[in-house]
């Protein structure tokens, strides 16, 4: 009798191939039957799991969602000046991307092509527009200069973080950082932490009055 490869696979698992799968090939370019073959598994057990290929894509970008709004109930991001909360906002985005980098990556790369994407979009703006009313509410309190228009200034600090999505990869920092490599080559062995802290350095030089 011929063995039946058991479905060893978790919600959770699945997911973790089908955002890698996205990323590698695209949404669009990405069909069951790949996700069927990177898997190990039968179209018809992927379909146990979830309903379709969409749902996985939901499941992924709500992963990287659900971290980045939850900075912004965090007691630091509630609590004080403007801009020390502005501050605490964008070190714990930089260190929640690189924690969650495929399913973050993912976020970055929709393109309202679905109902999904369009939801998932839709969030992303709602995210921004929260970052920029601190960066308003700094700049009244005198801590941001007030000669930089608030949008613009977020869509820079942003572009800045999301930027990291392109260069880090936690694999070759696992192995540079192990063999003493050179930290500061990309993807080199800097921690989130220490990422975060120049992100954050960098940018608030500019944005500060003092």
């Amino acid at each position: 009798m011929p063995t039946v490869k058991r479905d060893t696979y978790t919600p959770d698992s699945l997911l973790s191939v089908a955002v890698r799968v996205f990323n590698e090939r695209g949404y669009d370019g990405t069909s069951m039957e790949h996700l069927s073959k990177a898997a190990g598994i039968s179209k018809s057990s992927i379909y146990h799991h979830v309903r379709g290929k969409e749902e996985l894509l939901r499941r992924g970008i709500s992963r990287a969602l659900d971290g980045l709004f939850a900075v912004l109930e965090e007691a630091p991001a509630r609590e004080g000046r403007a801009v020390e909360r502005l501050e605490h906002v964008t070190r714990r985005t930089v260190e929640v991307l690189m924690a969650e980098l495929p399913y973050v990556t993912l976020l970055l790369r929709v393109r309202g092509n679905t109902e999904t994407e369009l939801w998932a979009m839709s969030r992303r703006r709602e995210f921004d527009q929260r970052v920029a009313e601190l960066v308003k509410q700094a700049a009244a309190e005198g801590d941001l200069r007030s000669d930089v228009d608030a949008r613009l200034a977020t869509r820079l600090l942003f572009g800045m973080i999301n930027s990291i999505a392109e260069w880090y990869r936690p694999d070759r920092a696992a192995h540079n950082g192990a063999a003493g490599g050179d930290s500061s080559a990309p993807g080199g062995s800097n921690t989130s932490a220490e990422v975060a802290e120049a992100v954050v350095r960098t940018a608030f030089a500019g944005l500060r009055t003092s």
